[in-house]
């Protein structure tokens, strides 16, 4: 979660999104009223109605407040919000906890190339990931399942490659996730992982692998091929 929702939002907060969740759901708008609300909380309408604002003011909850109640709807920052407690439950009672991806590949634009070759970072793969990465990334869209799935990745325990700086600027962490790749035709290449720059200019629809190897050879994807994704703790 950002700052400013870790400043106003606590479990009671969270208990609250994930009642309405709940009740429903993530898709849309939902008519609701405070009392109904404090009713399945076992808490008093104020209490409510206070909770409520915070999750609004924490960008997690939409709200349109009319004479007979009120309108709202889970946003996607929400959306992750639930989804990290979800994972976090996962890796408490699975013990294994795994997020399952899909996409088809697509072509990038070359940045991914020019950032892994750079010293500040090729030494940390080496010495952290136990490889030297293939000079480029590989570019899957993701199908809306996976895009919904992929906030669990931030429960999951990453490889991280620390931020650096030389003469002329500096350069933000990243983070990696061990994970397995699957093409339709069931060959997989293991040694890879999921990478998530924190500085990008990608969206939550895409995603980037890196791997010893040229997975586009190596698994024979051209653009528009699908790929399975298992990312997995270190």
């Amino acid at each position: 979660m950002t700052g400013v929702t870790a400043a106003v939002v606590g479990h009671a907060e969270l208990a609250t999104l994930k009642s309405l969740a709940l009740e429903h759901g993530l898709d849309g708008e939902a008519k609701i009223s405070c009392s109904a609300l404090a009713d399945r909380l076992d808490a008093s309408t104020q209490t409510a109605s206070r909770r409520l604002q915070r999750l609004e003011e924490a960008g997690l909850l939409e709200r349109e407040i009319v004479g007979d109640g009120q309108w709202v709807a889970v946003t996607d920052d929400g959306e992750r919000a639930l989804q990290h407690e979800y994972a976090d439950y996962r890796r408490i009672f699975e013990r294994d906890a795994t997020v399952e991806l899909r996409g088809d590949v697509t072509s990038g634009m070359g940045e991914g190339r020019h950032y892994i070759s750079l010293s500040g970072y090729m030494r940390q793969f080496e010495s952290k990931l136990g490889y030297e990465p293939f000079l480029g990334t590989l570019n899957l869209e993701l199908d809306p399942d996976s895009v919904r799935e992929r906030g669990r990745l931030t429960a999951l325990e990453p490889v991280t490659i620390e931020g650096w700086a030389d003469e002329e600027r500096t350069y933000g962490p990243a983070y990696c996730y061990p994970a397995t790749v699957e093409n339709e035709a069931g060959e997989s290449q293991e040694a890879c992982h999921v990478i998530t720059p924190e500085r990008t200019h990608h969206g939550d629809d895409q995603l980037e692998v890196i791997a010893p190897v040229k997975l586009r050879e190596a698994l024979d994807l051209d653009d528009g091929s699908t790929l399975a994704v298992r990312v997995s703790e270190q």
